[in-house]
């Protein structure tokens, strides 16, 4: 619907129809997510007002991979940005061994899956679409942009989403196994 132009906007719609005090959205191209990751997002809705998960890059790939969303995380664990780009930026990632330059810094690489207290989600799509949001095609900058937190939940978690149609036979096979 023209109306609901993000999964946030989406998952707000359900949430006015139900009584809860938050709720959490595995968004459809990561529908391999286990439920300990679900559990741990949820968890931090104790003591955040947003939350999503993290995974730490595996390769200079992925770190590459616009599909491969990235993100930024201060020392308190709350989002700084999100990104399709690599960030951060390595300046000096083609001198040396770029493998060594990524296992040296926690690059992380998020996971399609958030947290919301229901007053939050609420908030949150009365604002329209920031720029930040519109440019990176990323849904929770309009979080950031609006002054509203993301804590970040670091896991282990070797991710399979479906980001391109190549995605759904891996996927598909594993479903399987």
């Amino acid at each position: 619907r023209a109306d609901h132009p993000s999964g946030t906007d989406r998952i707000a719609e359900v949430v006015a129809r139900i009584d809860c005090d938050a709720v959490v959205n595995v968004q459809g191209d990561e529908p391999l997510i286990p439920a300990t990751v679900i559990d741990t997002v949820a968890r931090a809705l104790i003591d955040a007002e947003m939350t999503t998960a993290a995974t730490p890059v595996s390769n200079i790939s992925e770190y590459s991979d616009p599909n491969a969303v990235k993100v930024v995380v201060s020392i308190e664990g709350r989002a700084l940005y999100f990104s399709r780009r690599t960030i951060p930026f390595v300046r000096d990632l083609a001198k040396g061994n770029p493998e060594q330059q990524l296992a040296a810094f926690p690059f992380l690489k998020h996971l399609g899956i958030y947290g919301y207290r229901r007053d939050t989600l609420k908030r949150l799509v009365e604002f329209a679409p920031s720029p930040l949001e519109q440019v990176e095609r990323l849904e929770q900058l309009r979080a950031l942009e609006n002054g509203i937190g993301i804590t970040v939940c670091t896991v282990n978690y070797d991710a399979v989403g479906v980001d391109v149609p190549e995605d759904v036979q891996r996927v598909e096979a594993l479903l399987r196994e």
